[in-house]
């Protein structure tokens, strides 16, 4: 009853989480050189710099037209004149920059008051139905349209994937379960974490700003584990009914058991998103608050509203039946696993290294992943920022947001004719470098000036990096200080603050999986191998990312224009994100491999008997969670895609190739050793640790014995 009332109470609450979010993706390194220099020239100085540009097209009259100057001036007209810094057009200019080479195109260039994204969305989003000009077609580009448009289409997109997603998943849960009542759990679960994350980000928006592009992501994500955690424990308390014990004890036990793994792999989720606050950026530090809030709640659910529902369906779970689905064999499925098992561990050696080679080779694209971020590239090719950006590539011939600042701090005045002279000198030494063109000093304030420089190259590619660590490392004038900003800066420090952060964040994940696992199994060979698989999977995930999204192999299928970058957000992100679920999946394989091993100290048939009982389920709520997650592929976002296309990669490969194979073959090629720890720390860890419920298991089905030549077979 307390969980529908926070169902219907905080879906109504929750509603308004939209409101207490940033208005930008905030992915920029606030510590870099470049938010240095945006400091600066948000003082008096100014920014100068195009924010936004609006296209104006007519196919009937040229930009000569009184009539076509009429629209576009009386359009400059309706604006409030606090919603600009300043605004140029060809008609207040007479610049040739401003017209295309048909004459039937011209444009308007503004930069927005603030200083920072947010305000300037505010104020773009509050004047943009001013910009309708009858007669003509406009089109809107530039940084700040390019982040409004991202965002509409994000959202757009991601709410037909949830669309799509939720009968998917209605459907998988029929078929793994195949009653009504088991399958409705899971989703009874699925929605209480839906509503409960709207409430969380919007208790976590109130204390700190977070970003609207990581926030549709973890909204996914807690769907997609609620869906995971719940399907494990309800599996579980089926098969302790099918066991033979009292529904009582058999919810204790599937709580003690397979909820022991939920919570493992809740808090080593959460502590894998809370790693990424080593990143400063409002993008990746939003997903760890967030983040972490939203998989603790899906935990804190799953572990005490799932049981009290497991308890209050009892042995009706499997009621109504789907009939055309019929009732599983258990243990012809379990046989099978079983078989595959032993097989594997057969020919150990070969399997650990043909999957590692194989794996490894997956990973070679990621040598030669060209990094940047996303903006217009990501979005469709019919989308006004990316038409409008063509078209100032191909049709005029200056692009007004093409432009790097450069911020000169002078030992004295920077108005005094000497301080000039240094000024005007180091302008044409930035101008001399290949890629800049038109390097001129463009204004002074105190002992601040302004170098304004024009690029013609693609601000997202290594090309216009090259010129960034050029540009930086020119020598200012004598006694001075040089920052630059802007779009291409902004890049370069971008990808420095994750280069640094990126070993941090792996540190601490590789020593929480450390730590979890070895207080559940008392072992220091599990982690580090699970650390070493996990890092296979994921290279394989990223080597997929490369060849997909930048050299375009399946882009066609896919639905997408191969831009030849990888958003460098990503991979942390999906590393962040997949590094944890593949915990879930390798805690539960080894829990119940050592529910046996404790029982019998044989570590092969252990490890047959734990693939046997596990497989199945890992596999399904692998299945489950890629649909979730994998409905990302049906939006319009190239970086949405990304994700989907990332995490569903290294979901398929953990749950098949690394928990069907590579660890059946490592655990033969450990043995013993599989549970080892020196003598100290086993004293520690029976003293300290997490270990099973002392309670073993009744078997599922028993052991199968599979003669020699059937498992050559």
């Amino acid at each position: 009853m307390a969980a529908i009332l926070f169902v219907v109470l905080g879906g109504v609450w929750g509603s308004g989480a939209g409101g207490v979010l940033g208005g930008g993706a905030g992915l920029d390194n606030p510590h870099g050189e470049s938010s240095q220099a945006n400091s600066l020239l948000a003082g008096t100085l100014g920014r100068h710099v195009a924010d936004v540009v609006v296209m104006y097209e007519s196919q009937a009259m040229d930009v000569d037209d009184p009539r076509f100057k009429a629209q576009v001036e009386a359009v400059v007209a309706k604006l409030p004149k606090d919603s600009y810094e300043w605004v140029e057009s060809y008609y207040s200019t007479g610049s040739a920059d401003f017209v295309s080479a048909d004459r039937h195109k011209t444009y308007l260039a503004l930069q927005l008051p603030g200083a920072v994204e947010e305000e300037q969305v505010v104020v773009y989003n509050r004047i943009l139905p001013l910009f309708d000009a009858p007669g003509l077609t406009e089109r809107f580009g530039g940084l700040t349209a390019v982040g409004q448009q991202f965002n509409a289409i994000s959202n757009r997109d991601l709410a037909r994937a949830e669309l799509l997603s939720f009968p998917l998943l209605i459907i998988l849960l029929l078929i793994v379960f195949r009653s009504l009542v088991a399958a409705a759990l899971p989703l009874a679960i699925a929605v209480l974490v839906a509503v409960g994350s709207l409430v969380v980000l919007r208790i976590v928006g109130g204390l700190v700003d977070l970003s609207t592009a990581a926030i549709n992501v973890v909204v996914i994500l807690g769907l997609g584990l609620a869906t995971d955690y719940a399907l494990l424990i309800v599996n579980r308390f089926r098969e302790e009914l099918a066991a033979g014990r009292e529904v009582e004890d058999a919810v204790v036990r599937a709580t003690a058991t397979a909820g022991r793994t939920v919570a493992v792999s809740g808090i080593t989720v959460a502590v894998t998103l809370g790693g990424l606050i080593v990143f400063p950026s409002r993008f990746l530090t939003s997903l760890a608050y967030a983040g972490v809030s939203v998989v603790l709640f899906a935990v804190i659910s799953a572990l005490t509203v799932l049981p009290a529902l497991l308890r209050v369906a009892g042995r009706r779970i499997d009621s109504l039946r789907i009939p055309l689905l019929g009732r599983r064999r258990p243990e012809t499925e379990g046989t099978r696993w079983y078989r595959t098992a032993h097989g594997v561990m057969r020919r150990p050696v070969t399997v650990v290294l043909g999957i590692t080679l194989a794996l490894g080779a997956l990973g070679v694209p990621l040598l030669g992943a060209v990094w940047t971020r996303p903006a217009e590239w990501a979005l469709p090719a019919d989308t006004d920022s990316v038409v409008v950006t063509r078209q100032l590539a191909e049709e005029f011939p200056y692009d007004p947001t093409k432009v790097i600042s450069t911020v000169v701090r002078m030992p004295g005045p920077a108005d005094t004719p000497e301080a000039r002279a240094q000024l005007d000198a180091f302008a044409q030494r930035l101008d001399r470098i290949e890629g800049v063109d038109r390097a001129a000093v463009t204004g002074t304030e105190g002992d601040l000036a302004r170098i304004t420089l024009g690029y013609s190259l693609s601000p997202y590619g290594q090309e216009i990096r090259d010129v960034v660590t050029k540009l930086r490392a020119e020598p200012p004038p004598p006694g001075a200080t040089a920052l630059f900003a802007n779009r291409p800066a902004a890049i370069v420090d971008m990808l420095t603050m994750i280069a640094n952060g990126l070993p941090w964040m792996l540190l601490i994940t590789s020593v929480v999986t450390f730590v979890v696992l070895f207080l559940a199994f008392g072992s220091v060979t599990l982690p580090i191998k699970t650390v070493l698989m996990n890092l296979l999977s994921l290279s394989a995930a990223f080597g997929a990312m490369v060849l997909i999204f930048q050299d375009g192999f399946l882009s066609g299928l896919l639905g997408f224009t191969a831009p030849g970058f990888i958003d460098a957000n990503m991979p942390v992100m999906i590393a962040a994100i997949a590094f944890g679920l593949a915990m879930d999946y390798e805690v539960f394989m080894l829990a119940r491999i050592r529910e046996h091993y404790l029982v019998s100290r044989d570590p092969v048939e252990s490890v047959a008997v734990g693939v046997q009982h596990t497989a199945r389920i890992v596999t399904a709520a692998a299945l489950l969670l890629g649909v979730v997650v994998g409905a990302f592929v049906i939006t319009n976002v190239t970086v949405l895609k990304m994700i989907g296309v990332g995490v569903v990669v290294a979901l398929v490969v953990d749950a098949t190739v690394v928990r069907g194979l590579l660890v059946p073959a490592s655990m033969k090629l450990l043995g013993r050793w599989a549970w080892w720890s020196p003598r100290p720390l086993a004293r520690w860890w029976e003293r300290h640790g997490m270990p099973e419920p002392e309670q073993s298991v009744v078997p599922l089905t028993p052991p199968v014995h599979v003669p020699d030549s059937a498992v050559r077979n």
